[in-house]
């Protein structure tokens, strides 16, 4: 029993250290060969480790290059626990001047698994407010705007999965979210540029969305605003849009300044490279 223990504490140890070399390689990812020569860990035993987390959704692995990098479920714990310079702090400061802006709801959300998780809300001054979303909860992606952007972002071929791994989910909770709805949701949200929720959550709640990216093209998430159906006009819908758009152009200026290489922006002749 001793020794059982002490090898799963030993599995542990040594899955949290290649977990920690993916996420030091996260520009670029890692290969296995990459992983065993910065851990020392055999071929067999790596291979095992990274399975166990790809598993968990911490990390995934690339399909065409094979190499290895942080999975979506890493990300969501990252930003839920994330402190000073984060990516909450960074999309808070753009939640709130949209809140303040409109009077309404701002959003961020996530992509998780075929489900799209609110990290944030930040209400507005306005008396009558929607409580569609609160921050934690989730559905299946393309319920709600935010999450509309999230799937139109992705391929078709993985839309379909996704639909059809959340179809019970719809039928039984969203029922108006039919595919038909869905993917003509898809077409006109690719077609604009932004995602449009017509009170099919709740009738009286609509909200537009819009997609953010990391500076590598990766989904980083989604912005949207919600208001109550006769705040949300042709003209104010523009108006509301033009502000995501602001936003999610601020949003992408401050994650490349994040993620820039260090000393990037120390001065000419540095020297100092990123590891």
């Amino acid at each position: 029993m001793a020794e059982e223990k002490i090898s799963g504490a030993q599995s542990v140890d040594r899955a949290l250290g290649l977990l920690a070399i993916v996420r030091r390689n996260a520009a670029r990812g890692i290969s296995l060969s990459g992983l065993m020569a910065e851990s020392g860990l055999n071929k067999p035993t790596t291979r095992r480790l990274m399975l166990a987390l790809i598993r968990a959704g911490l990390v995934e692995q690339d399909d065409l290059t094979r190499d290895y990098h942080l999975g979506e479920e890493a990300f969501v714990m990252g930003a839920l626990a994330t402190g000073r310079h984060g990516l909450l702090e960074i999309t808070g400061e753009s939640l709130r001047r949209l809140a303040d802006l409109s009077g309404d709801t701002a959003f961020f959300s996530v992509m998780r698994r075929g489900y799209s998780v609110c990290l944030q809300r930040e209400e507005g001054n306005f008396p009558i407010r929607t409580h569609v979303l609160q921050a934690g909860a989730q559905h299946p992606l393309g319920v709600g705007a935010g999450s509309a952007a999230l799937l139109a972002e992705l391929p078709d071929e993985e839309i379909e999965h996704v639909l059809s791994e959340n179809a019970a989910a719809l039928v039984a909770d969203f029922p108006a979210y039919t595919p038909e709805v869905i993917w003509n949701q898809i077409r006109q949200t690719r077609a604009q540029g932004h995602s449009l929720n017509p009170g099919l959550v709740l009738a009286n709640s609509w909200a537009v969305g819009l997609a953010v990216r990391y500076p590598d093209g990766r989904l980083a998430g989604a912005l949207s605003v919600a208001a109550i159906d006769s705040r949300m006009g042709p003209d104010r819908q523009e108006q509301i849009v033009a502000w995501l758009r602001a936003e999610e152009r601020n949003i992408a200026q401050k994650l490349e300044r994040m993620f820039a290489p260090r000393g990037a922006s120390a001065g000419m002749g540095s020297g100092r490279r990123s590891a």
